[in-house]
């Protein structure tokens, strides 16, 4: 298959040699076309006869070039046609409408080019996958590269990067699938297709349009077959590049040292001497060393952070005219006094959702990049990232302090340990005179959870500060950076419990603006429940329940009202409960349900209510039902028949677990929950094991042990579930302490959702334990 594959791009080679060769006034209007690239013909049979378009020729009006003069148009672009792009597909059907986007591409509009390209990622190259479709459209992708009539060949170019970059990382053996089911190597001939014409890669480097030259760098790297040829063009290249241009290039470098053992003593030892230079840039030389890492990331020795944190201080320096006093700006930031009104019909969560996708990847510094790749180098050398995190957070530079903010903060979300030094870096970002790094920096704090402790006194004197120099409604400023970093440290605040939240959040509920932001923050504020309990009854009194766009927020006060556990809580949800059995949104019922089963016998106004409901058809409903009348009314005579009945649904989780709190009523449910100890999902089998505990005892804790150890093994995210059964079982749980004194060493978080709350639970649970025995 590989001989084959190098003998069609030997031949395509070839094909696009003399087609480029012959202008389209070469030769007589009646003179045959002869030659097609062959990996065309593979995908759409033998070629068809057709004349070369003579000078008069116009194509199709569909597929016209407009951005220049026909003539000068690479041929193949106006042999579109010629091509079966029906019978190919991408994404979403048939590729007929490849040749549009083609087209477009070469277009003098600026619009129409970028809608061509959006579409080609988007179906034909849809997220990194290669059709034959996208292994069709390289020859005439290459002719608008080499021509110098194509208006945006940097964009042409950075697609073909990133076709034949797609094509490498899959497997040259495997079979893929079109959408249609077909069977496709398409990534097999693609990759054929750049490597045979990869030369033209140095050419493109040399280019004077740098949008040109830097993806043809990155393709040097990954597409020259000859490894020593690459690296010796791309050191040629350094000493006239921008800086940008020779980070690249020193990034390409260990690219190819990395793709081929055979350069790789000549690049690495290049790169080695670069970041000694004295001379270079100190950003190359930093890139330098870290690249140098990434190819013998075993062989860091013990100079390498003290040696980049050296450069990061040049690079830093007030030298730079870069002060402390200075803030960072983003663009494409809304303006700060950019009132929109939301979008009708579209929650305000989906609304915030899609900003903060605007945010994710921003990039301030042209040192991130590298940087994070030196974090991913270090990997669980947790010390020395904490120490160059340090200095990023401390930096003199406020581009490279905002973005050093997601990387503590996804350091401290993977990493266990003592994490108070970048916490308290972290508060030192909330500054008042820069509500942009503010905001990033109080919304990282509040996804913290209880590791954002020492933070608490700096986001209580921002939270104050601004209230302050903006007044008592800076919730709702005009001024978007404020508002925004103004609510994230309120809510960063509430999660911790602060009470000194609590005027932002009643100023939001009261006034409506944002009112969402504070409504999933309120159940942490139990202590305020007198306060916060009759405004969350009355949005929630407001909720139009057949109204989609509301059920988000629904859901929300639901939630909150069960946190607070106030004692005018049981009368709202009885009412929200009436209401979505009423309109049949089941689905907000059972979250109603399960609210007021939280507040115990304080519900207990409730039962007229909730008593039908035990016999709804709605299995979910049901259960739910079931399940609070036993935590209102504490009647296990009552309920457990129903549950052990359930236990036959999907809904066998939540009913295990119910019939656990029942305890030894709960007997007659034993015959199943041991039967479910067998089941195949590591679900089930957990959750059956802490019930039989809780309901058996003693009498079953061996192989209550023995299913929870195995579980938690299986799947590690068991583990708060499987920690909460054994705190409960106490000396019976002895044999597990191994495992349980193992998970205090590991360095990598776990726990449900591998979330930082739920691991430090999980920590909590193993040190208790650990103490008892």
């Amino acid at each position: 298959m590989r001989q084959h594959q190098r003998l069609i791009s030997r031949e395509l080679d070839r094909d696009l040699t003399i087609a480029q060769a012959q202008p389209y006034s070469s030769a007589p209007p009646s003179t045959t076309r002869a030659y097609w690239p062959p990996i065309l013909t593979k995908y759409i049979g033998p070629k068809r006869s057709q004349p070369w378009p003579s000078p008069a020729y116009r194509p199709p009006e569909k597929h016209r070039v407009v951005s220049v003069v026909f003539g000068i148009v690479p041929c193949m672009i106006n042999e579109l046609d010629s091509v079966d792009w029906e019978s190919l597909g991408h994404a979403y059907g048939p590729a007929d409408d490849v040749p549009g986007w083609l087209t477009g591409m070469a277009s003098a509009d600026p619009g129409v080019r970028d809608q061509a390209f959006s579409h080609f990622y988007s179906a034909a190259h849809h997220q990194g996958d290669v059709y034959p479709c996208t292994a069709a459209s390289l020859p005439f992708l290459f002719e608008m590269a080499d021509s110098s009539a194509t208006p945006d060949r940097g964009s042409v170019i950075e697609l073909l990067l990133s076709i034949g970059r797609e094509s490498l990382d899959m497997d040259p053996e495997g079979a893929y699938f079109t959408p249609d089911g077909t069977e496709s190597r398409a990534h097999v001939d693609a990759l054929a297709v750049i490597r045979r014409r990869a030369e033209v890669f140095v050419r493109y480097s040399s280019d004077p349009d740098p949008l040109v030259r830097r993806p043809a760098i990155a393709g040097l790297g990954l597409f020259l077959d000859d490894s020593a040829h690459a690296v010796e063009v791309l050191r040629n290249l350094l000493p006239e590049s921008s800086t940008v241009e020779q980070l690249l290039i020193v990034k390409t470098v260990a690219t190819v040292a990395l793709r081929d053992t055979a350069a790789h003593g000549v690049a690495t030892n290049w790169l080695e001497a670069l970041a000694g230079d004295t001379t270079a840039l100190p950003e190359v030389r930093l890139a330098s060393l870290v690249h140098r890492g990434r190819c013998t990331p075993r062989e860091i020795g013990n100079h390498v952070l003290p040696m980049a944190i050296g450069l990061l201080r040049e690079i830093t320096s007030d030298d730079n005219g870069r002060g402390n006093d200075a803030s960072c700006r983003a663009e494409g930031e809304p303006s700060a006094s950019d009132g929109s009104a939301p979008t009708p019909g579209v929650p305000p969560q989906i609304a915030a959702a899609f900003e903060d996708l605007g945010r994710q990847g921003r990039v301030h510094a042209p040192t991130t990049s590298l940087l994070e790749a030196f974090h991913t180098l270090l990997d669980d050398r947790v010390p020395e990232r904490t120490a160059l995190l340090t200095e990023q957070l401390r930096g003199a530079d406020p581009a490279m302090r905002y973005d050093a903010i997601r990387m503590a903060r996804d350091l401290i979300a993977q990493w266990r340990g003592d994490h108070t030094g970048l916490v308290v870096l972290l508060a030192g970002c909330l500054l008042s005179e820069d509500a942009y790094t503010c905001a990033s920096a109080a919304e990282a704090l509040g996804s913290l959870g209880p590791v954002s402790e020492p933070a608490r006194e700096a986001l209580v004197s921002y939270v104050e500060a601004t209230r302050a120099s903006h007044g008592p409604h800076v919730w709702a400023s005009p001024d978007r950076l404020v508002r925004r970093a103004h609510q994230e440290a309120v809510r960063a605040l509430a999660r911790l419990g602060d009470l000194r939240a609590l005027p932002s959040v009643l100023t939001a509920l009261d006034e409506g603006t944002d009112a969402w932001r504070a409504i999933q923050v309120a159940g942490h504020l139990s202590g305020a429940a007198n306060d916060l309990t009759p405004r969350l009854s009355r949005l929630l009194a407001e909720v139009d329940f057949l109204d989609p766009s509301q059920s988000m927020s629904a859901g929300a006060l639901v939630s909150a009202l069960g946190q607070l556990a106030g004692p005018m809580d049981a009368r709202a949800l009885t009412s929200a409960i009436t209401a979505t059995v009423c309109h049949k949104q089941w689905h907000m019922a059972v979250s109603a349900l399960n609210a007021l089963a939280s507040l115990g016998p304080a519900g207990a106004c409730a039962l007229e209510v909730v008593r039908p409901l035990a016999d709804a058809r709605d299995v979910n409903v049901r259960a739910a039902a079931t399940a609070a009348l036993w935590e209102l009314e504490g009647d296990a005579g009552r309920v457990v028949p129903r549950l052990v009945e359930l236990l036959e649904s999907h809904r066998h989780h939540e009913v295990a677990d119910v019939l656990g709190r029942i305890g030894p009523a709960a007997a007659p449910a034993l015959p199943r929950l041991r039967k479910m100890l067998t089941a195949d999902h590591v679900w089930t089998r957990v959750h059956a094991a802490a019930a039989l505990w809780d309901i058996g005892g003693d009498a079953d804790a061996p192989i209550v042990l023995e299913t929870l150890l195995a579980a938690w093994a299986e799947n590690d995210s068991t583990s708060n579930h499987v920690l909460a059964c054994l705190s409960r079982m106490g000396p019976a749980a002895r044999p597990a302490l191994p495992r349980i004194r193992e998970e205090l060493t590991l360095l990598r978080r776990s726990g449900r959702f591998h979330s930082i709350t739920n691991d430090e639970e999980l920590l909590a649970a193993c040190r208790s334990i650990a103490a008892r025995a």
